[in-house]
């Protein structure tokens, strides 16, 4: 691992920490305190206003580093989920890449499929025990016909 990643790694961690809060309050308190001191002077202001500007500046990038990274794992898992499932359409691998277009067609395909299982009488009807059971056998089944022992 890249040294600036170890480093953003360590630093998203350790901005989320307890200690860091703590950290934080404290330092502002000790602000507060020392204002009577200052005179409440500008530069007394200066100072406050230009930490809390470069923290929160450094900030919003790990955080969007730490959001990005977050999302691809998910994007990852969810594709690992669709690719795996026979009845699952591919075309939603790396749905995150198609155009808005593309994503607009798959909507109201989606929303046509829950506007027809809304007709159905009640939500036990799709959703069965039954059915749920049915599934069960067929991957026992699916998986039973995978493996061959020797």
């Amino acid at each position: 691992m890249p040294f600036f990643e170890k480093a953003a790694a360590s630093a998203t961690r350790l901005a989320g920490s307890t200690p860091a809060i703590v950290t934080a309050f404290t330092l502002i308190l000790i602000w507060l305190c020392t204002g009577p001191v200052f005179n409440y002077s500008e530069a007394w202001q200066l100072v406050i206003n230009t930490g809390t500007t470069i923290i929160t500046f450094l900030m919003v990038f790990l955080i969007q580093r730490a959001q990005n990274k977050e999302s691809a794992a998910i994007q990852l898992k969810l594709n690992e989920l669709v690719a795996s499932n026979e009845h699952a359409s591919n075309r939603l691998v790396s749905v995150e890449d198609m155009t808005e277009d593309e994503l607009k067609v798959l909507k109201k395909y989606y929303s046509k499929l829950a506007l027809l299982s809304k007709k159905e009488q009640n939500l036990q009807q799709s959703h069965s025990i039954e059915e749920a059971e049915d599934i069960h056998e067929r991957k026992k089944e699916t998986k039973g016909s995978k493996v061959k022992v020797k």
